[in-house]
């Protein structure tokens, strides 16, 4: 029963912070202050009306302060009440001179929504005010003294914002209230700016203690209980019933009108009142009668000496002591003090150790509820009231509750956050833990917008039988590039053509702030337990224009020296690393590409635990990949929306970096896309792996100084291909499922996308389907899966690692198949991405088939770099054809070259000879750079098919350059290009097609 009832209270935690937006919708923000002349000129003269309110209304409500408007006569009060509406009217006058009841009447009329506040100079006023209360009362909606206290300006704020959105803000946010019953006008001025000082005193002070982020921080500051003030019994009664479910505490004189006369036990029958249906709710006796706390103690009051010169600290340790503002005391059934618990984490940790008595003392006085609603957690306070302590078999089993719930508070309030890093951060939840303050960069968003999302999305009913989570991460924000950068003036290199090792070397010089080098050793120390990556997360990157995908460093580290002071040395070496990437040649001729100045960017780090297992001296998941919204090449009975999928086992650099993954399509996990020989002859033959037998690496060298790159048949002695290949039959040329029988081994996942022994096709359908629709654009995620089974749940895991957009150009572009003349074609391809027209292109940068050699392609590669390098310093742009695939680093595959080495290319082509063929580079970081800068992307297959691709005609085009295969033409007229994205069809047509002939006006259509 109270598992259910708690778990159903908690199923909208997460809007929270929505409710905090909807508290206090009304709030002062015009003030007419009618006053006398003297009054009013020294009151602004001091600055004290206007500094008072202005601290006092913008700690509290964090919003803008109230204007205040002063007037001195009658006319001028009406006047500017015709003209502008206000939110609160006071009056300060003084008695002696009369009209108050007029005035009062005479504003009313003119503003008959508005509250009127009476505020007398000083006591003297009041003893005057007795002949004449009732009238005045009925006329003025409270009357307060000012006494010199400046903070009561303040007070009347507050009392008119409270008693508007009592209601508001009790329905919608379960706001407390505090009863303040005191029929003296002296007193409960004097009370009223004391309360609320000591209520902001600590709602900020608890407020900076929570772990949230500062908006929410902001926001919760809404949430402070609120004052409403009764001058009579029955007023009390109705209020305290009205409000019940919300009563925070009751403060109460001795001594007030009960049935029209004064009762001198008015406070003592309130409380038994009160008691009598809350047995637990603290309450407060004021008497300027000493002798009566004995009173207070005999009906379980607290009590309060109304003329004690220490009035405003004893309101203070009760606000401490009994509604829970201050620390947790335990205590025992005498009273004595046996431990203290400062916050939720402490508290969770002394409930494990206190003695039962206490347990049972506190829990019967609702303590644990009160200390809980204090810091604003409503919601757990008010689970924690409905249950006594005969709802427990015994009190143990009410301790193993508490516990509970503190682990459900803290989890729910880090719940899809990004959390500082600190000592007291839980080790074991899988928050995102901001190591530094500033911009997260692109991937850091992108993490952080998943695990948000994953929190609130109800997996664990969608797909039962797996896991579904980011790896723990960590986020240093930009601000300690910037700085950096900064202290080691690193910024003048990009004044200079500064060759990559040389700023390598000056990066790895600098030193991080004292600061980062203390959260990494937290972060180290409690909660990176195994091999960790370092990824960039350029403020710039994975945009939805640029993605920068591939430009910058990620370093994997296995975190496994003994020495806590090396592995931070690791990991601090691998920051500055990523840091250095920014201004390696390769991101600054993609920054020239683009048009953008590389001193815009700034690096953000996102630091993730790695996804996989220990196979020994290696560490790497059974399955890594990309998978896509949107399919670029459907096949068969597919659709583009259906999306795509490559698959590889080990890490995910072999997809990323384009090597031969397998496809499929997530809807239809069954159908295979290449025939059973085409899968056999493109299968994967290597895997990546971290390296876990060393100690000492040497990041200087690369991504890859902790990377192993083995045989796939390494990855079947560790048992991770048991439910991702198959094998090849050469007696039937087909492939069998399993690994029972010899034969080459097929990694085809046939186990997984046939017979669901994972559900990966469902989580990718689901996932890309939610992601798609929550960021509006085509997504591409990567992941990693987990066979094994976890040893808390028993599941095996999937793991989301990054997210980014897809970009799609939805400009109208129609090119039909059946209308197109092959004469005038030089291209044609039904293997298209991008599209759109292309104008302008007369340079034609092209590897001739006939003299190509296979194995000189690192020569071409550095070929084609030079020659891109001549372009980006004219500003020109080309066409790019070469055999193969463009953008793998397998030399066997096509001609292995990065993005920045060709980036001057405005139209790619990929064309098949043969011997030489390879599917397109989907998933990986080249292709999405292509996708995303809408570059022309045509493959042209072998047998050609439909497709064109006139060599002839090229060969008869003058050559600019040639350098044995590689040939650089320019054309006397420019090509025209058409692709058209729907039906993923491109051409390039020989020459620009005449404009259509004009109509002669005079000539009648």
């Amino acid at each position: 029963m109270i598992s259910s009832e708690f778990n159903e209270i908690f199923r909208k935690y997460a809007s929270d912070k929505e409710i905090f937006h909807d508290l206090m919708p009304l709030r002062a923000r015009e003030i007419l202050l009618v006053a006398p002349a003297f009054d009013a000129f020294t009151l602004e003269q001091d600055g004290l009306l206007t500094e008072i309110l202005f601290e006092g209304y913008y700690q509290l409500n964090m919003s803008n302060p109230p204007r205040v408007t002063n007037v001195s006569t009658m006319e001028e009060a009406l006047e500017k009440c015709s003209n502008r509406h206000f939110d609160m009217i006071i009056v300060m006058s003084r008695l002696g001179q009369g009209g108050h009841v007029e005035l009062s009447k005479a504003l009313k009329k003119a503003s008959p929504r508005t509250p009127i506040y009476l505020l007398l100079n000083d006591n003297v006023e009041v003893g005057a005010l007795d002949r004449r209360r009732q009238e005045l009362q009925r006329n003025y909606d409270q009357i307060f003294v000012w006494n010199g206290n400046s903070e009561i300006f303040m007070a009347m704020v507050k009392y008119m914002e409270d008693r508007a959105n009592l209601e508001n803000d009790t329905a919608v946010g379960l706001t407390r209230v505090i009863l303040l019953v005191e029929d003296s006008i002296r007193y409960y001025s004097r009370y009223l700016p004391i309360l609320y000082s000591e209520i902001l005193k600590q709602v900020t002070r608890l407020a900076k203690d929570q772990n949230v982020d500062g908006m929410t921080r902001t926001l919760s500051m809404r949430v402070r209980p609120k004052v409403i003030l009764a001058t009579t019994y029955e007023e009390a009664i109705a209020l305290a019933e009205r409000y019940q479910d919300f009563l925070l505490c009751v403060i109460t004189d001795r001594k007030y009108p009960k049935d029209g006369l004064l009762d001198r036990e008015a406070g003592i029958k309130l409380i038994k009142a009160v008691k009598d249906r809350n047995p637990y709710l603290p309450t407060l006796l004021q008497s300027s009668d000493p002798f009566k706390e004995s009173w207070a103690t005999a009906i379980q009051s607290g009590f309060l000496n109304k003329n004690s010169y220490t009035l405003g600290a004893e309101l203070s340790a009760f606000f401490h002591e009994s509604l829970g503002f201050g620390d947790f005391i335990f205590r025992n059934e005498q009273g004595q003090e046996l431990v203290r618990a400062v916050n939720m984490e402490d508290l969770q940790a002394k409930l494990r150790t206190v003695p039962v008595e206490s347990l049972v003392y506190h829990a019967s006085r609702n303590h644990f509820s009160a200390w809980i609603m204090a810091r604003g957690e409503v919601q757990v306070a008010k689970v924690l009231g409905k249950f006594r302590i005969s709802d427990y078999r015994d009190p143990e089993e009410m301790r193993a509750f508490l516990i509970n719930v503190g682990d459900y508070v803290q989890r729910m309030k880090t719940l899809g956050k990004v959390v500082p890093l600190t000592e007291s951060t839980p080790k074991d939840e899988p928050n995102i833990l901001r190591l530094a303050p500033g911009s997260m960069g692109g991937k850091g968003r992108g993490v952080a917008f998943i695990h948000s999302l994953l929190a609130r999305m109800d997996l664990g009913g969608l797909v039962p039988e797996a896991n579904i989570r980011i790896p723990r991460s960590a986020i240093i924000g930009t601000e300690e590039f910037t700085s950096f950068i900064s202290r080691h003036g690193l910024r003048q290199m990009l004044q200079n053509d500064v060759d990559d090792d040389l700023i390598k070397r000056r990066f790895l010089t600098g030193s991080l702030s004292p600061e980062l080098m203390a959260k990494l050793r937290i972060f180290l120390a409690n909660h990176a337990r195994g091999p960790v990556a370092v990824r960039s997360s350029g403020l710039l990157e994975d945009s939805l224009s640029h993605p920068f995908a591939g430009l910058y460093n990620t370093f994997f580290l296995p975190n496994n020296d003994p020495d806590p002071g090396v592995r931070e040395a690791q990991l601090a070496e691998a920051i500055k690393l990523v840091y250095a990437s920014v201004y390696t040649k390769a991101a600054r001729s993609y920054f020239q590409a683009i048009d953008y100045k590389i001193e815009e960017e700034q690096m953000a780090i996102l630091i993730q635990e790695v996804s996989g297992r220990r196979f020994g001296d290696r560490f790497y998941p059974h399955i890594s990949g990309v998978a896509q919204s949107f399919n670029y090449y459907p096949v068969a009975y597919t659709q583009p929306q259906d999306g795509i999928a490559n698959l590889a086992v080990g890490l995910g650099k072999y997809v990323v970096e384009g090597d031969k993954a397998y496809r499929f399509s997530p809807p239809y996990p069954e159908m295979d896309m290449l025939p059973p020989k085409e899968q056999f002859r493109t299968t994967q033959k290597h895997f990546y792996a971290l390296d876990m037998s060393r100690t000492a690496i040497d990041l200087y060298s690369g991504e890859d100084a902790t990377l192993l790159s083995l045989d796939i048949a390494e990855a079947e002695k560790d048992g991770a291909l048991q439910h991702c290949a198959s094998v090849w039959d050469w007696n039937d040329d087909r492939i069998r499922d399993g690994l029972d029988h010899p034969g080459p081994r097929v990694v085809n996942f046939r186990n997984i996308l046939k017979y669901d022994q994972f559900p990966l096709p469902r989580i990718l359908q689901h996932l890309l389907e939610v992601i798609r629709d929550a960021m509006e654009t085509p997504v591409e995620l990567e992941f990693a899966v987990n066979l094994d089974k976890d040893p808390v749940n028993g599941k095996p895991t999937f793991t989301l690692l990054q997210i980014k957009h897809q970009l799609m150009d939805s400009a109208e572009v129609n090119l039909d198949p059946e209308t197109l003349d092959p004469s005038g074609l030089f291209l044609f391809s039904e293997r298209c991405v991008g599209n759109g027209v292309v104008e302008g292109l007369r340079d034609i940068v092209w590897v001739d088939p006939d003299g190509f050699d296979k194995f000189e392609t690192p020569a071409l590669a550095a070929e084609i770099e030079r020659l891109n390098d001549r372009f980006r310093t004219g500003g020109g742009k080309y066409v790019l054809l070469g055999p193969g695939r463009w953008g793998s680093n397998d030399q066997h595959l096509g001609i292995p070259i990065q993005w920045s080495m060709i980036s001057c290319a405005q139209v790619i082509v990929e064309y098949a000879m043969e011997n030489f063929q390879a599917d397109a580079s989907l998933g990986s970081h080249f292709f999405h750079n292509v996708t995303s800068l809408n570059i022309g992307y045509f493959t042209v297959p072998y047998p050609r098919g439909a497709s064109v691709l006139d060599w002839d005609w090229l060969r008869q085009q003058p050559e600019t350059w040639r350098s044995g295969c590689l040939v650089h033409t320019t054309l006397e007229a420019p090509v025209h290009i058409v692709m058209d994205g729907r039906r993923s069809a491109s051409a390039i047509f020989k020459r620009v097609p005449p404009p259509p002939p004009e109509q002669d006006p005079e000539e009648p259509l």
